[in-house]
C-alpha cells in the first residue's frame, strides 16, 4: 500500500476527517506528442493541453497539486497500475479492456478516428472499402490497433502521431489513422504540409476520453468525478475546450 493511503487510513482509524490530498502532490501521466490534448511546449519544456488544463483544475478543486510526467502513450496504464503514477490524463478512450485494468472518471470530451492520406491523393474516401490492400499506420497502445488489424493485412504500429504522418507525408505508408482532433490540430499548425485529412470519411471507432485512477483509489475517483460534474456545470470544461480550439 502507498504511504499516502496509509498515512490516510492512519488518521481515519483515529476517528478524525481524512485530509483532501491537501499535502500530496499527485503524479499525472500524459503524452508529449498528442496535441491539443497533451504536448510537449518546447518552450517552456512542459506538457500542456486540454487535459493537462482539466486536471489541473480538477486538482485546485480537489485540494491536491497535479505534477505532470511525460510518456509514451503505451507506457501510461502500466504506470499507473505500479503506482508510479497517481492518474493519467491525457487523450485515452475509455474502453472495456482498459476499464479491466483501471478506474475512468466519468467521460470529458467524445471523438472518433480521422483517416489521413499524402496531400496528392484526391479521393474521396468514405469507409475501409474504399482503401483495400492499403498499408496503414495506427499508433501503438490505441483502441483502433486491433480493428485495423481485423481489416487491413498490413498495419504498421507507432509510437506516436507524428511519426505516423511523417510517414504518410513521405509516402511510405499510404494511409494512416489516429484521432480526429489531433491530426486536425496539427495540420491546422502547418506540420506535415503534404499530409491530408479525408473529410469525407465516417469515423467507425468512437469513443470517450476521461481521467483514469487505480482500481484501489476509490477516494481519488470520486473527488475528480466530483470536480469534473462542478467544472461541466459551471461552464469551465466549455471554456478549456474551446480555449485549444474543440
Amino acid at each position: 500500500m502507498r504511504r499516502r493511503q496509509v498515512l490516510l487510513g492512519a488518521v481515519a482509524s483515529l476517528g478524525a476527517v481524512p485530509p483532501a490530498f491537501a499535502d500530496t502532490v499527485m503524479k499525472v501521466g500524459s503524452t508529449p506528442t498528442g496535441i491539443p490534448f497533451t504536448f510537449l511546449n518546447t518552450k517552456t519544456n512542459t506538457i500542456q493541453g486540454v487535459m493537462v488544463d482539466i486536471v489541473t483544475e480538477v486538482g485546485k478543486r480537489s485540494g491536491f497539486p497535479v505534477q505532470v510526467e511525460p510518456m509514451m502513450f503505451s507506457t501510461l496504464i502500466a504506470a499507473l497500475t505500479t503506482g508510479k503514477i497517481d492518474l493519467i490524463s491525457a487523450a485515452m478512450y475509455i474502453t472495456p479492456v482498459r476499464q479491466q485494468q483501471v478506474n475512468f472518471s466519468d467521460p470529458i470530451y467524445t471523438y472518433g478516428e480521422g483517416l489521413f492520406v499524402p496531400k496528392s491523393d484526391t479521393k474521396d474516401y468514405v469507409s475501409f472499402d474504399d482503401m483495400k490492400g492499403y498499408s496503414v499506420g495506427v499508433q501503438v497502445g490505441t483502441a483502433y490497433v486491433e480493428p485495423l488489424k481485423k481489416v487491413f493485412s498490413d498495419v504498421k504500429v507507432y509510437d506516436t502521431i507524428p511519426d505516423i504522418m511523417r510517414d504518410v507525408n513521405a509516402g511510405r505508408i499510404q494511409a494512416g489513422f489516429a484521432d480526429y482532433p489531433i491530426v486536425a490540430y496539427n495540420l491546422k499548425l502547418g506540420n506535415f504540409p503534404d499530409v491530408r485529412l479525408v473529410q469525407t470519411y465516417k469515423s467507425t471507432m468512437v469513443g470517450s476520453i476521461g481521467i483514469a485512477v487505480r482500481k484501489d483509489d476509490p477516494a481519488l475517483l470520486a473527488k475528480v468525478n466530483t470536480a469534473l460534474a462542478a467544472m461541466k456545470a459551471d461552464g469551465t470544461i466549455k471554456v478549456i475546450l474551446g480555449k485549444w480550439g474543440l
